[in-house]
């Protein structure tokens, strides 16, 4: 029997115990063998649990019983769940995460201290909650040299930006509905600001192209800004705004990692994912275009996520030989992201618009101008041709030295 601990009974370690006692007798066959959970660590009480007995507040109790041999963190952040299972994996036990912040910034050490005392570090959970992504990047699309990756990577956001386009919700009010809603954190500037989708990305770009990609080397902006304005000149020119995470590699053989608000063409199905649900694009050279889609973060989507990796983990003989990446010593295979082409949808106010306008033709050459049902007599909007992001930038500083503002700058996703 393989006995099993969870680190944190929070929200997805208490799913985790939840899910896996639902269907334990099912889990078992899957595994093979018969598990069960022997400790659960949590500094706080939980008196009126029906797994009382299992929590412990001494992680000792876990380290040292060598009984146990898989271990879920569900602990999230990286102090202390980094100490903890550096020393779980010292001692030869797998374990298994939904902590995408940890896998971000220290998977590529946690994984070799895996590989070295022949135990796993999985993380299907880190990206995507219930959403299959990690295994199927390592194993289904082995065959396939991945081109791309492209995703909504972040519910609450997702959610938010939904409220704002069926609903004309403005960003706040969205916001303070989703934090009504459990959806948004008290704080939410992990998500509203593109750092919870920056980690995935890392996480996704690590392994697809087996080196570690850091969060602080991903050009990272949020969805803030995003205006109602913003909203209705997308929806003219029959797009969708979303929060994108991205990685692809270029002809020159360097990734470009990025995540950006969007405009998304609805005629890409990821414009068309809604509410709380995330989807991830992956393009393969051989397999074409395969997309993953469900509710990315949750309770017990989470927890399924782990129970599987728990599953996987009691059904290995030794460590993963193809969920692992290398180190980055530097930096120089990641794209800088000023260096990459893109189309830019623009926005700018000018007190002789007329002007303004033609000036914007001179600098850009062919744009596509947008409309919405009340246009401001001193405001246009129009979208860029396709150029390298850093002469976008020297154009529109041209544009506010002669005297315009720009309000709103939002890429266009090229897929």
């Amino acid at each position: 029997m393989s006995k099993i601990a969870v680190l944190g009974f929070g929200v997805v370690g208490s799913g985790t115990v939840e899910a896996f006692y639902t269907n334990r007798e099912s889990i078992c066959k899957k595994a093979g063998k018969e598990l069960d959970i022997k400790h659960v660590l949590d500094l706080r009480d939980f008196p009126d649990s029906p797994y009382a007995e299992k929590l412990t507040k001494d992680f000792s109790d876990i380290l040292n019983d060598d009984e146990i041999d898989i271990v879920a963190e569900c602990m999230g952040g990286v102090n202390p769940a980094y100490d903890f299972t550096k020393s779980l994996l010292q001692k030869g036990k797998s374990v298994v995460t939904s902590n995408k912040e940890l896998v971000a910034t220290k998977g590529v050490e946690l994984l070799a201290i895996a590989k070295a005392n022949n135990c796993n570090y999985m993380f299907e959970a880190s990206v995507g909650g219930g959403i299959p992504i990690i295994r199927p990047l390592h194993q289904c699309l082995a065959a396939n040299k991945i081109e791309e990756i492209v995703g909504i990577l972040n519910g609450t956001t997702n959610f938010i930006l939904t409220k704002m386009i069926k609903e004309q919700m403005s960003f706040y009010d969205a916001l303070s509905l989703a934090q009504q809603l459990g959806y948004a954190e008290k704080d939410p500037t992990a998500d509203i600001e593109g750092h919870d989708a920056s980690r995935k990305i890392c996480i996704l770009a690590s392994l697809a192209y087996g080196k570690h990609v850091y969060p602080e080397r991903v050009h990272t902006s949020g969805i803030s800004r995003i205006t109602l304005e913003d909203v209705e000149y997308a929806e003219s020119c029959n797009c969708s705004i979303k929060l994108i995470g991205s990685v692809k590699q270029l002809e020159n053989g360097k990734i470009l990692p990025v995540v950006r608000a969007a405009f998304v063409s609805r005629e890409c199905p990821i414009a068309n994912v809604d509410d709380v649900f995330n989807a991830i694009l992956v393009r393969g050279n051989i397999v074409g275009d395969v997309m993953f889609m469900g509710k990315g973060a949750g309770k017990l989507p989470t927890a399924s996520a782990i129970v599987a990796d728990i599953v996987d983990v009691a059904k290995s003989e030794g460590t993963s030989i193809s969920q692992v990446w290398e180190t980055s010593e530097d930096y120089n295979f990641i794209e800088s992201y000023k260096l990459a082409k893109t189309s830019m949808y623009i926005r700018i106010t000018s007190d002789d618009i007329l002007h303004t306008t033609e000036k914007v033709k001179d600098l850009f050459g062919e744009v596509k101008f947008l409309s919405k049902k009340i246009v401001a007599t001193n405001e246009i909007a129009f979208i860029t041709p396709a150029m390298i992001e850093k002469n976008i930038d020297e154009k529109i500083d041209d544009i506010e030295i002669a005297g315009a503002n720009v309000i709103g700058k939002i890429r266009v996703l090229d897929i």
